[in-house]
């Protein structure tokens, strides 16, 4: 009970800095259309927080308390970190850990030695994937079968924000016997923003809709 009461408080910190830093954009009224074709309300851009360096700082040192709960103190060995967004927080994440780094393309280098991974992963090195965030999940598989070529055991990845409303998500990687974890979903987002009063009414209204049914609610806005 107290490490999940901690969990949320992490998950509540998170959520704040991302609405502090303006990393989360909220437009009830006028929905974004995201890369997949979906509509939606609200927009998170987890690479502003590289311009904050108290704010990433924060989130670091967060992710790293969060997989010592979640993960454990000495069950890892590299930090791995998925091209491109997931680069400076792997890279941060070793450093706070005193761990090794390397990172993952999304495709082998076209010359050369034909590389996916750039760094140094050894046989039975246990991995912890980063990116800045997981939508469906989808798009850690190949960074997942990458890790998996070059001989590390892979069970664990870490993002600093969920969307927390596709359940295929944590399924797809859970095919894979890999453990979704993150500091923050819109969740989160949600019972921070209305506590602050940055949404309130039928704003308020809107993004929950969204959330509780986020097929539905694109397909009625001008979405797939």
């Amino acid at each position: 009970m107290e490490s999940q009461s901690l969990i949320t408080s992490l998950n509540q910190m998170t959520a704040r800095i991302l609405l502090e830093v303006e990393a989360v954009y909220l437009r009830p009224q006028q929905p974004f259309i995201l890369t997949s074709g979906r509509a939606s309300p609200v927009y998170v851009d987890c690479r502003k927080l590289i311009a904050f360096p108290r704010a990433r700082r924060k989130i670091i040192q967060m992710a790293v308390e969060l997989l010592a709960l979640k993960v454990g103190v000495e069950s890892l060995d590299i930090i791995a970190g998925g091209e491109t967004a997931g680069i400076p927080y792997a890279a941060w994440i070793a450093e706070e850990m005193g761990l090794p780094m390397a990172y993952v393309r999304k495709q082998p280098k076209g010359f050369g030695r034909q590389s996916q991974i750039e760094g140094v992963i050894r046989p039975g090195d246990r991995c912890l994937l980063v990116e800045d965030l997981a939508t469906d999940g989808s798009s850690k598989v190949n960074f997942i079968h990458a890790l998996r070529k070059a001989e590390a055991q892979i069970h664990h990845t870490l993002v600093i924000f969920h969307y927390g409303i596709f359940p295929e998500s944590r399924s797809v990687l859970a095919n894979l016997q890999v453990q979704l974890h993150e500091l923050a979903t819109w969740w989160d987002i949600l019972a921070i923003a209305e506590k602050d009063g940055r949404l309130t009414g039928d704003d308020s209204q809107i993004v929950r809709d969204f959330l509780e049914n986020p097929e539905g609610w694109s397909t009625r806005n001008g979405g797939k």
